[in-house]
């Protein structure tokens, strides 16, 4: 059986993207070209979305819930995204003791890449997430480097982008997930190395030293030859069912039995979302509450959740400690993710409300949506807009 992989990169356009072709003695072939020119001899066809371009997080869910998708399950974790949650596409993968785990992808960007595909007839496929591809096993963290950032994955669902390292040091961010996990008694025995290039291996007596866990360099690893069956599929598109009048003017019981299972079907589909959204209704009626408890002489409740976020913010500023959206907290953000940039590259710099704007250089569109991407991952919702001769960034808390 032939597989055939397409890297697609939500942030970007898809006019063309990279691929790999794998048959099954395990051997592959691969490329880049326009969507038009991919190989066609493939049985089976799987997307393999970016560790940037997933987020993985857990949420303790009702049962019903876990067979939702779209704005159900994005609302459930509307407060991990900090994002409109009709722009996120989340898919449940599984449960991880008594958390569910939630995989979030960016709603446009899948439409761009789905609307794309289909245009050169391909409209049945697999959707994966690069970082849960990678080589794993139980009581290691898997980490995929190619000299200045990749991705680590912790468990079998569970898995994470990480920011930039060099080869003395390593990513911020996996230090302080060896912190976590050391809290809550999961340290990993050590670290799996993966790299993705050549000649990008850090100094391992560095790395062992800053993380306190022994790290061991395993073979190089690359998406394009990864194992199937170390993946878990985030979602499957598939092919809609088409009729076919003639065929059906032939076979008018089957036509009849197909409208009875399809009126059954809408029946079961309506009393399902009916359930879900009373669901919906009774988890807003208990966000309502608990707000109106901690906050008794609220007048009126018109958004449990942003009142709630701007009465802490209150709370904090009254015992003299920061918030999340006040200056010194969002420039710190910022600055650890646009620390790479070259002298001089942000232009004007304004702050008012939570709201930053950047105005910066003209960089090309990779390294612009590369830190979006990142200032997203660090927690905040972050927009780009291009002009004449510049890029202007737009970061806020919600």
């Amino acid at each position: 059986m032939n597989t055939l992989r397409l890297y697609c990169p939500l942030q970007e356009l898809p006019s063309q993207c990279q691929w790999a072709l794998l048959n099954g003695n395990g051997e592959s072939t691969s490329g880049k070209s326009l969507l038009a020119a991919l190989p066609r001899r493939a049985d089976r066809i799987q997307l393999i979305i970016p560790a940037q371009d997933v987020l993985i997080t857990q949420a303790h869910l009702p049962a019903t819930a876990r067979r939702a998708a779209g704005s159900v399950l994005a609302f459930a974790i509307e407060e991990r995204t900090v994002s409109d949650p009709d722009a996120n596409q989340v898919s449940w993968l599984g449960t991880v003791g008594d958390n569910d785990v939630l995989a979030v992808l960016d709603r446009p960007g899948m439409k761009r890449w789905r609307d794309a595909l289909e245009k050169v007839g391909i409209r049945s496929y697999e959707v994966h997430c690069e970082m849960l591809l990678l080589p794993w096993t139980a009581g290691d963290w898997s980490v995929a480097w190619c000299g200045q950032e990749g991705f680590v994955r912790t468990g079998r669902l569970e898995a994470a982008a990480t920011d930039s390292g060099d080869r003395e040091l390593p990513p911020l961010s996996l230090r302080l997930m060896l912190e976590r996990a050391e809290m809550n008694g999961s340290r990993p025995l050590s670290l799996v190395l993966y790299p993705t290039a050549d000649d990008v291996l850090p100094d391992l007596e560095s790395w062992q030293a800053s993380l306190g866990v022994p790290v061991r360099v395993a073979g190089s690893w690359d998406w394009r030859s990864a194992a199937s069956g170390e993946s878990v599929g985030l979602t499957q598109e598939t092919t809609r069912w088409r009729g076919f009048p003639a065929v059906a003017s032939k076979l008018r019981l089957a036509g009849w039995i197909a409208g009875i299972a399809l009126a059954i079907h809408a029946i079961a589909l309506v009393v399902d979302w009916t359930l879900l959204a009373s669901e919906q209704r009774s988890l807003r009626l208990q966000m309502e509450s608990r707000f109106r408890a901690a906050f008794p002489d609220a007048v009126a409740v018109v958004d449990p959740l942003l009142q709630m976020r701007r009465k802490l913010a209150e709370a904090r500023h009254a015992v003299g400690q920061p918030d999340i959206g006040d200056f010194l907290p969002m420039i710190e953000k910022v600055v650890s993710e646009m620390k790479n940039l070259p002298a001089g590259a942000v232009r004007i710099l304004s702050y008012e409300g939570g709201r930053m704007t950047l105005e910066v250089i003209a960089l090309d569109e990779s390294t612009i949506n590369r830190i979006v991407s990142r200032l997203r991952q660090a927690g905040v919702n972050a927009e780009n807009s291009s002009g004449a001769g510049h890029s202007v960034i737009t970061v806020r808390v919600s």
